[in-house]
């Protein structure tokens, strides 16, 4: 498996001196799973991050009524990670399971961050990829699912993850968005 996918995406946040592409190339490590693996686990504490090449994962928790709430997606070019666990090395309170055969670049993520500390550049991309998906994307959808009607975050859905839609099955897409499946079904047909 080539490490160029994984540099390209990284490139489109910063570019990397040849010295820290080196580096960080050094962490990386070829793996798969199958569909139905997890790749982390509720409960356990996470040291690795992946960065999907192929395939697709999710990240989901059981609600208090037993509900799958569903996260997160991470199709291909996405860095998939329980982040605040594995920032805290504490336990996570999620489980990021393979929804198709995926093929991942994993690194260590604690040996990640002392790159952090070594390179200005790849301090850089930690910034700009934080200041992307955990403030700028995350903000609007958190409000969103909380204050929207449901037909608007399925179109919202749609805009996030375009052409995801085929891969999933219904219950994914309702978990995702804090619905049953009828409920989505009824968006569904309403939007053809």
């Amino acid at each position: 498996m080539s490490h160029d996918v994984f540099f390209q995406k990284i490139k489109t946040y910063v570019d990397l001196s040849p010295q820290a592409e080196a580096a960080w190339a050094a962490l990386l490590r070829e793996n798969t799973y199958k569909k139905g693996d997890n790749f982390i686990t509720e409960g356990q504490t996470p040291k690795k991050v992946a960065f999907i090449v192929g395939g697709l994962m999710y990240q989901y928790y059981a609600a208090d009524n037993g509900d799958m709430v569903i996260k997160y997606f991470f199709p291909e070019n996405r860095i998939a990670g329980s982040m605040t666990a594995a920032l805290t090395q504490s336990p996570s309170n999620f489980t990021i399971k393979a929804l198709e055969d995926t093929a991942v670049l994993e690194y260590n993520f604690m040996e990640f961050k002392k790159l952090v500390t070594m390179y200005p550049d790849i301090a850089a991309f930690y910034i700009r990829y934080m200041e992307q998906h955990w403030i700028i994307e995350k903000e609007p959808y958190e409000v969103s699912l909380r204050y929207e009607s449901a037909k608007t975050n399925y179109d919202n859905f749609l805009r996030k993850y375009p052409g995801l839609v085929k891969r999933l099955k219904k219950q994914h897409i309702a978990a995702y968005l804090g619905i049953t499946p009828t409920q989505l079904s009824r968006i569904f047909f309403a939007n053809k």
